[in-house]
């Protein structure tokens, strides 16, 4: 839940899944930084002191290596070289924040080769400021809090102003199943930049920071304004829920997310609403989108029972908060 709501300061409440990206690595003593992924084609290699425009960077992917490099010598990291092998199974193009996993591994082997400091909080900070450099994608931090704070068994309350987390655990008796619509997106080439700009000039028209201080009767006339307010408030109920083991209630919750980023925030499509509608059809409590829209995959909450049977009818996996936190160094 939350969708769209931490670039605004707000509250969200991702979970850790159960997919990783791994990256085995070593020290150079030549200054350049070299990393091949198992599952792309091509091979990187950079000068260790991040002084390249990740823009100008090929193959394509390897422009978040890069904007690590970059962020990480603007933080301190000295210019310490490495041969890195990436490798992954989450989803690239599902709205599954495999570009965040991507950075906070990468930027956790950058660090511990150069022995720099890094804790936690500034590793998913650094990695959401890699992204922005990478891909000029003006993202929040919730993917990569969840990538790096994330805990079994539990969904994470972000509070996007304090970077204050609480967990939440996930009633054992239901379970998550993702579902792709078979549609995949780039947010560097959807509308993702727009809708942040919408939120930023709604927020300046009523004179306050961000739309976290906005009260609904301020944004009832503007669909935008009103998904990013609406949603805080249904981030605590479905938190509230959730602890009080109110399936029915979590569920009634996720589709009325749903409705909101469809019809005020504009960022569902077709298939994302037929997918969502066949979850609930084969007997999910509630589905949503998942990840900024614009295509990639649908989440559903679902009886633990009944989970492999609707995964089955709708061609998803099931899954349950990671025992780590999506990333292995």
């Amino acid at each position: 839940m939350g969708d769209h709501t931490d670039y605004q300061a707000g509250l969200c409440l991702p979970m850790a899944i159960d997919r990783d990206v791994r990256v085995r690595f070593g020290a150079r003593a030549d200054g350049r930084v070299r990393v091949c992924s198992r599952e792309i084609a091509g091979t990187v290699e950079l000068p260790a002191d991040g002084h390249v425009d990740p823009a100008t960077v090929a193959p394509p992917w390897g422009r978040m290596v890069a904007g690590v490099l970059a962020v990480l010598d603007a933080r301190g990291r000295a210019p310490v070289g490495l041969d890195a092998e990436i490798a992954s199974d989450v989803p690239v193009g599902s709205g599954l924040s495999s570009s965040a996993a991507f950075a906070v591994a990468v930027a956790l082997a950058c660090a511990l080769t150069a022995e720099m400091p890094l804790g936690r909080l500034d590793l998913a900070l650094a990695a959401r400021d890699a992204e922005h450099a990478a891909s000029g994608v003006p993202c929040g931090v919730m993917d990569q809090m969840a990538s790096v704070f994330g805990q079994a068994g539990h969904a994470l309350l972000l509070d996007c102003r304090t970077l204050e987390i609480t967990p939440v655990v996930l009633p054992p008796a239901v379970a998550v199943v993702v579902v792709h619509s078979g549609v995949a997106r780039r947010l560097e080439q959807s509308a993702y930049p727009q809708r942040r700009a919408a939120c930023e000039a709604a927020a300046a028209r009523l004179g306050i920071p961000t739309l976290r201080d906005a009260r609904p009767e301020e944004v009832a006339g503007d669909p935008i304004a009103r998904h990013v307010v609406s949603e805080n408030r249904r981030v605590r109920l479905f938190a509230d829920a959730l602890r009080a083991g109110d399936t029915e209630r979590c569920g009634e919750l996720m589709l009325e997310s749903h409705a909101s980023l469809r019809d005020d925030f504009g960022v569902s499509t077709v298939d994302l609403d037929a997918l969502v509608d066949r979850l609930v059809g084969a007997g999910a409590y509630g589905a949503r989108l998942t990840g900024a829209g614009f295509g990639g995959c649908a989440v559903a909450l679902c009886p633990a029972e009944r989970a492999s049977d609707i995964a089955r009818r709708t061609d998803g996996w099931i899954m349950h908060a990671a025992e780590g936190a999506g990333v292995t160094v």
